[in-house]
């Protein structure tokens, strides 16, 4: 197990970034702050707009815009008319829920690893309706094969299944899971499709016109490095029809006309849109990495976090040891214990970022790994959780006087 760049490498790219000092940010998966020359786009659009709003919304916005998208677009394997900027996947995903009309009888399906905002937005979507519900499809555990994820979903199935809303790269586990073969299945039962992909960007080559999904939902501000405020929703064909917008503006500014179903997201009223813009800027920074390189390296930071928490814990993760499913985050339950009271003495007393999980009854660490992160940074967090978790909570031993 080897790291794919040398040490030289690795302190040029941590230096791209601003992080405060004194402090191991392993939780890019949350909120991944983007590097210097991102940054420096970003500000540079905000400039033009602040120095000269008429000229930057009137003259500067539209082209930008639809530039800005079409990188996007080469980026992850999609024709542009299929997709529009949102602010993040929670945005796009409010999006698809606003659009679809659920009927009395309907019922949308969710695996039990879905992020909770995700499970909240189709909750209320069926309690609008009624008549409508919401499914859990419960995964297996551990998890050992594609066909046991697509066999769990379908099970669950009914025909009054409208809606599957599955993650590509699960939040609370960060579990790659097979998308493309869950899309082939639905489309044969008839059933739609829907992909929370916020992860899945960067930490995975995509070809969304070939995954078959119906639609799905991402934020550009995670594994990709773009500005906060930066995702996308993209649309089949089919479906642009469907798609509101629930921010109702002028959608082009006057007089242009409104032609496809993306123009009413371009203009939602007066905002900065300068994340949007800066998103190839992302792609230009990652292009400069090299993206197979980018996964190679940080899949391999990841390996070596989840081998040294598993030997630490003695614990099996819920997945093989493989690319194939996971990326540049390694999930590894923890003992049983308090997740927020051992999270907040991380970053309180060894200043590290991390996450730690309640999720399906247990305690889960979840280690993000970006170019920045080093082999000292995940040994340290070790050698911390260590601390927290097996020093000084361990029983004390039994003595003659106890």
């Amino acid at each position: 197990m080897s790291d794919v760049f040398d040490p030289d490498e690795t302190a040029y790219w941590r230096s791209q970034w601003n992080l405060a000092p004194g402090v191991s940010y392993l939780n890019h998966g949350s909120f991944g702050p983007p590097p210097r020359p991102v940054q420096a786009a970003r500000r540079e659009w905000q400039d033009q707009l602040d120095t000269q709003p008429i000229d930057f919304f009137v003259r500067k916005l539209e082209p930008a815009w639809f530039q800005a998208r079409q990188r996007l677009a080469e980026r992850i394997g999609a024709d542009a008319r299929n997709l529009v900027f949102a602010e993040n996947a929670t945005a796009a995903m409010n999006v698809v829920a606003h659009s679809l009309a659920l009927r009395s009888g309907d019922e949308v399906l969710l695996t039990d690893h879905e992020y909770g905002a995700v499970q909240r937005i189709w909750r209320r979507a069926a309690e609008s309706v009624e008549g409508a519900t919401v499914g859990v499809a419960k995964l297996p555990l551990p998890i050992e094969s594609a066909d046991q994820i697509v066999d769990a979903i379908f099970s669950a199935a009914s025909d009054r299944t409208r809606l599957v809303v599955v993650s590509h790269i699960t939040s609370p586990t960060a579990v790659t899971l097979p998308v493309q073969q869950i899309a082939a299945q639905a489309k044969r039962r008839g059933i739609l499709v829907c992909v929370d992909g916020p992860h899945a960007i960067a930490q995975l080559p995509l070809e969304l016109d070939r995954l078959g999904c119906d639609f799905y939902c991402a934020s550009c501000h995670k594994w990709l490095c773009a500005p906060f405020g930066s995702g996308f929703l993209y649309v089949a064909p089919q479906h642009h029809a469907t798609i509101r917008t629930p921010l109702l503006s002028w959608g082009r500014l006057p007089p242009e006309p409104l032609q496809v179903w993306s123009d009413e997201f371009l203009w939602s009223g007066t905002r900065d849109p300068s994340a949007y813009l800066a998103v190839p800027a992302a792609i230009d920074f990652l292009d400069q990495v090299g993206w197979d390189r980018f996964r190679g390296h940080t899949h391999a930071l990841a390996q070596y976090a989840r081998q040294r928490l598993v030997e630490l814990t003695g614990q099996t993760p819920l997945v093989p040891d493989s690319p194939n499913w996971y990326g540049s985050m390694a999930h590894v339950p923890l003992p049983p214990g308090d997740a927020p009271a051992l999270q907040r003495q991380l970053w309180t007393e060894y200043g590290i970022e991390v996450p730690i999980i309640s999720w399906s009854d247990r305690r889960w660490i979840r280690v993000s790994c970006h170019l920045y992160n080093t082999r000292q940074e995940i040994d340290r967090l070790v050698d911390a959780v260590r601390q927290l978790v097996y020093v000084r909570n361990a029983p004390c031993p039994l003595t003659p006087d106890n």
